[in-house]
């Protein structure tokens, strides 16, 4: 395998936050790629270094990941590239996690053909139909709507 030549940045994509018991670290990394590399499009590989001490039992743990982008240095730096990716977290919080702790979405047993998909989209809908009515708490949301029958006509302004 060719070793990738990194850029002399260690602390420009450096960031680092407190929160769920863990004290995380995230070093980002970035150099253009030279043509002729496996990926298509490929303008800089991006190597991500994650530091999480679990506060309660000081555990600490390391975490290398690698990806490739199409943004050269000049559209995307690693502070920038470190930001899209926390970012790209925020969609896992915001949709994955509530599919799948509120709906028990990785539990559902709809695997064949189309199902899943639609399934999804169902979640999706009142996940977001929730959400435009500023309701925080998904669960709570649906418990609300589930009592009153008309209540999920009334959220979507259906008559």
């Amino acid at each position: 395998m060719k070793q990738l030549p990194w850029r002399d940045v260690p602390l420009l994509g450096k960031t680092r936050a407190t929160a769920h018991g863990r004290d995380e670290i995230r070093r980002v990394k970035t150099a253009t790629v030279a043509r002729g590399l496996a990926f298509p499009y490929s303008a800089q590989a991006v190597q991500i270094v994650r530091r999480r001490r679990t506060i309660s039992t000081d555990k600490v743990t390391l975490e290398r990941v690698y990806a490739v982008t199409d943004l050269t240095a000049e559209q995307a730096d690693a502070p920038e590239i470190a930001h899209r990716v926390r970012e790209h977290w925020g969609i896992e919080d915001k949709i994955h996690h509530v599919r799948d702790t509120t709906f028990a979405e990785d539990a559902s047993r709809v695997r064949t053909g189309i199902a899943p998909r639609a399934m999804a989209a169902l979640r999706n809908l009142a996940i977001g139909a929730l959400r435009l009515t500023n309701c925080d708490n998904i669960a709570a949301g649906l418990r609300k709507h589930s009592r009153d029958t008309t209540q999920p006509l009334t959220t979507l302004e259906i008559r």
